[in-house]
């Protein structure tokens, strides 16, 4: 929310937050630490129950098996076998689900009868081809049970980890339920009803101050309204909004989606009242809690992972590459004018957190504009004669490399970062182009797609920055790896197109 009578007085507009209950701010000032996907931890430890078996396997028959005979792929290739098989086992047997990570017996019990079943696929197959008398007795049933003391105790270790990340909250869902009425609190109940369930239910938010909604729901606190959503899942972790209403309250719900569909988090329908019944392929579960999902969280899981990895390692060697000129820029700055070389702006980072973008100084430092609540504008008197160049070229951008490679606020391609007190005239940014803060759902980039095709610059028209957020939205809904390398080698020629540039 923006101060509009400053603004009338010609002051620089302050940026507002909106107001939050009391009972929602106990809950945002909690300290609350960043998740871990299960289906990363559970992929990792897939990854470390076959290195684990397979340097045992290969360790004791080189340890023992090839001290006295002639080295054997075939060895190799029995344990590897073996090993593909485990995996494959382990998981028919639901052992790699993090809700199990968390027991002792049940995870014992699995593991061990499927490690069992290896070996005795293993024997039996050697014996229907003959090749009994050619493996060596010692070592099958050494990898027996060192392997199985030795997954066993990688088991142990595995629970008091998951157990610590729990007790941390990082395995947690957090949840808000829209709908404080009767429907609400039944899908509360059964939700608190399930076991082992990962959901923390915050709190609940409705529009109604009517006898319909219920000021503490199934003993859970209303924290607001439908429009403190938003405002609330900026200022803490929510992972999921949940929606209680029955689906025959369609534009009430759809008038609600239209607020919440620009944050990073899952919007699901609960489906528990539904008296119409969809194929049970069309509904995910939570539980035994059926729901219909509205919007997904982008760039997730293992996506999130590889993005991650891409941006640090590729970040990493061009800034390496790059090193040289940027010594080159910042001796240019600091011979043309006073002041630092580096410049840092206020600008929006993930889910609207404000970060600290540095840039090359191009602007005569006593006119620097941290908050950018004046546009550059062509023939500006604040910009410097090299500022002019490194502008044009887009050379200002490049310490972002820092941000990216060390404070992995930035990635390298993602919608651009605009300043806090970015405008269209006399209209911030988000007033001026409806959803606006959806390109916030992922982490912003030094280059992106809207850049790429000739959206950059100087934003002096409600068509410009409309097209950035169509093209960042674009980019959102249609991300991959590939995607991300075509941008990098699609910038240079889109950096020779300085029309815009100021």
């Amino acid at each position: 929310m923006i101060d509009s009578a400053a603004a009338t007085n010609g002051a620089p507009r302050v940026e507002r937050r909106r107001r939050l209950s009391a009972a929602a701010l106990q809950v945002t000032n909690q300290k609350v630490r960043p998740a871990y996907s299960p289906i990363v931890i559970a992929g990792v430890v897939r990854l470390i129950d076959f290195l684990l078996i397979a340097t045992i396997g290969i360790a004791l028959y080189l340890g023992y098996v090839k001290r006295m005979d002639a080295f054997n792929w075939s060895y190799i290739a029995a344990i590897l076998a073996m090993t593909v098989v485990a995996i494959a086992c382990f998981q028919a047997a639901d052992i790699y689900e993090v809700q199990v990570f968390r027991g002792q017996l049940r995870q014992m019990t699995r593991m061990m009868s499927s490690w069992a079943f290896v070996f005795l696929l293993f024997t039996g197959a050697s014996f229907l081809l003959k090749l009994g008398g050619e493996v060596s007795r010692v070592w099958l049933l050494a990898f027996f049970f060192v392997g199985l003391a030795a997954l066993m105790i990688s088991r142990l270790v595995l629970r008091a980890l998951v157990r610590r990340w729990a007790r941390d909250g990082r395995l947690d869902r957090r949840t808000i339920i829209v709908g404080a009425d009767e429907n609400g609190e039944n899908l509360i109940n059964l939700l608190k009803a399930q076991d082992d369930s990962d959901l923390d239910i915050l709190g609940v938010f409705d529009d109604r101050n009517d006898s319909r909604a219920l000021d503490t729901c199934a003993g859970l606190p209303k924290l607001g309204k439908i429009d403190d959503i938003v405002e609330f899942a900026h200022r803490t972790r929510v992972d999921l909004v949940l929606f209680a209403m029955p689906i025959s309250a369609e534009t009430r719900i759809l008038e609600m989606l239209k607020k919440l569909w620009v944050l990073p988090v899952d919007i699901r329908l609960s489906a528990h009242t539904n008296k119409l019944r969809f194929r049970p392929r069309s509904y995910s579960y939570l539980g035994e809690v059926p729901t219909l999902d509205v919007f997904e969280a982008p760039i997730t899981d293992w996506d999130q992972v590889t993005k991650s990895l891409f941006d640090r390692v590729v970040g990493a060697i061009i800034l390496l590459l790059l090193s040289p000129l940027m010594a080159l820029v910042a001796l240019a700055i600091k011979l043309d004018s006073s002041g630092p070389v580096l410049f840092r702006q206020k600008r929006f980072g993930f889910n609207n957190e404000r970060i600290d973008v540095l840039k090359f100084r191009s602007l005569y430092h006593h006119q620097a504009d941290p908050t950018a609540s004046k546009v550059v504008t062509k023939n500006d008197p604040r910009v410097t004669r090299v500022g002019k160049f490194i502008r044009k070229t887009s050379l200002d951008e490049l310490p972002q490399l820092f941000n990216v490679v060390f404070k992995h606020n930035l990635s390298l391609v993602g919608p651009r970062p605009h300043a806090v007190q970015g405008k269209l005239n006399t209209r911030l940014f988000d007033e001026a182009v409806d959803g606006y803060f959806a390109r916030h759902r992922v982490k912003p980039g030094i280059t992106g797609w809207a850049q790429i095709n000739g959206w950059r610059g100087e934003v002096d028209s409600e068509e410009k920055i409309q097209k950035r957020v169509e093209f960042d939205l674009y980019y959102i809904e249609n991300w991959s790896v590939l995607f991300d390398i075509y941008i990098l080698f699609k910038t240079p020629m889109a950096l020779l197109k300085t029309e815009n540039a100021y």
